[in-house]
């Protein structure tokens, strides 16, 4: 999950990345949790409850599984490309304005440069989006124009929604922060069942909710007057882009191979296997319980091994380290062990889906492999090794892809199989990374910190 924070003024004596607060007010070494924890963990519970009863009401509304699997395509294809291109631009945001509020300068000029970075990025995604869009729509949205615009349209939205958490974030205003992440999924749910009540039964409205949800608290936050900078120093591109294209190119990575199960369902299944790839969506998101459970963790944890990381204090580090693998490796246990035994039956009570123990423990088994990637992909990035973890989230996804080409021809088990070897080999990459980085001493700068405690591929 996001916390913020900053860094002492460059060249400073003991660097130490520390919460955001006032300059004037300490940080306690004895406050339990980071500043911003408890709204933000919060948020984030509100968006995951929001998102399962989303799809429960929008199958409802529309009438069954293969009626609603327009919708379940949009769902995951928005959210391997939103978060995967506009993620990295809220944390650079966040990071470079938390700097400058930390030595008292305005950041008003920073805002205005990541925004017009954000246009351009959007531009071009949108530019490739229509070039490839006859294909898209005819082979993932089987010929459906609506919900392609709903993908545009949701893709668009989230740049100002991932912005405008930047600037709380990087201000301090994490209240604010919450209410844009947690508010989400809430008028998402609302807007569902607003036209459900009204008879809608189309998937394009639905689409439509799905696309314009995140702009309802950004006009809110921005009507309050809480996303306004204060004028400061003219900036520059190295300011706010020093690692920027490596950060791009693992979260684009990373954000596909988080979602390419349900994308890789809805493109090779026959015109007959609507009602299993809904099942399969449904799922995936049951499978999702622990990431939500390890964004929690990451809440307690991570900001203090940033801090060990950022005082070269590696020793301890290590050991932090190996508490926070410890706790995911329990989580990653439970929730397999859970799917296998539970989750048929709480598939079929909730979403009244079927799908084998088998399935949903390898989906739940795939994302504790994720989360151990992600987990330590954010290790290595706090000691700089952005590049390896662009390679190493890369070679995750393409692994994905050639496994589900050579594993068979059965669609669930050759996806299955696929997405917990593309995690594993994402995992050991990064693992024989860190040991590299840690063998050698490599000292964490603060903006490398700051950049892991905020790399987190994980959209719902």
């Amino acid at each position: 999950m996001m916390a913020a924070h900053h860094a002492r003024p460059a060249g400073a004596p003991d660097t130490l990345v520390v919460l955001v607060t006032p300059a004037t007010e300490p940080v306690s070494r004895r406050a339990p949790f980071p500043e911003g924890t408890l709204p933000v963990g919060v948020a984030l519970l509100i968006a995951g409850v929001a998102t399962y009863a989303f799809f429960k009401v929008g199958k409802s509304a529309l009438g069954g599984d293969e009626e609603f699997k327009p919708i379940s395509a949009l769902w995951f294809a928005t959210f391997s490309l939103a978060p995967g291109f506009f993620l990295p631009l809220e944390q650079e945001l966040g990071r470079a304005l938390a700097h400058r509020r930390a030595t008292g300068q305005g950041g008003q000029p920073v805002v205005k440069r990541v925004v017009l970075l954000g246009a351009m990025l959007a531009g071009v995604v949108l530019l490739a989006l229509a070039v490839l869009s006859p294909v898209v729509t005819k082979h993932y949205f089987d010929g459906d124009w609506v919900m392609f615009g709903a993908l545009a349209v949701a893709f668009v939205a989230y740049a100002p929604a991932h912005l405008a958490r930047g600037i709380c974030s990087g201000t301090g205003r994490f209240r604010d922060y919450a209410i844009i992440m947690g508010s989400d999924g809430v008028v998402r749910i609302v807007l569902c069942v607003v036209l459900a009540g009204i008879g809608v039964t189309a998937a394009g409205p639905y689409g439509l909710a799905v696309g314009l949800a995140p702009l309802f608290a950004v006009g809110f936050v921005t009507a309050r007057g809480h996303l306004k900078t204060q004028p400061g120093p003219e900036t520059t591109w190295n300011e706010v882009t020093p690692n920027l294209g490596w950060l791009l190119v693992g979260s684009v990575f990373g954000a596909a191979l988080l979602n390419a199960g349900v994308v890789a369902a809805t493109l090779l299944a026959d015109d007959d296997e609507a009602k299993l790839v809904t099942h399969f969506a449904f799922g995936v998101l049951l499978a999702r319980i622990p990431l939500f459970m390890f964004q929690a963790v990451q809440a307690a944890l991570l900001p203090r091994l940033s801090r060990l990381a950022a005082r070269n204090e590696l020793v301890e580090f290590r050991s932090g380290l190996r508490s926070l693998m410890m706790i995911v490796i329990a989580v990653g246990v439970v929730g397999t062990t859970g799917a296998f035994i539970l989750g048929p039956f709480v598939i079929e009570k909730f979403y009244d889906a079927e799908l084998s123990g088998r399935t949903l423990a390898m989906l739940a088994l795939s994302s504790a492999c994720y989360m151990l990637a992600l987990a330590t992909a954010q290790a290595v990035i706090a000691l700089r090794g952005h590049a390896l973890v662009a390679l190493g989230w890369a070679i995750g996804f393409c692994t994905f892809v050639f496994t589900t080409w050579v594993a068979g021809d059965q669609l669930f088990r050759r996806i299955e199989i696929a997405l917990v070897v593309s995690s594993i080999t994402a995992m050991i990459t990064f693992a024989v990374v860190l040991r590299s980085k840690l063998a050698t001493g490599v000292v964490p700068s603060g903006a490398s910190v700051m950049e892991a405690i905020t790399s987190r591929p994980l959209e719902t």
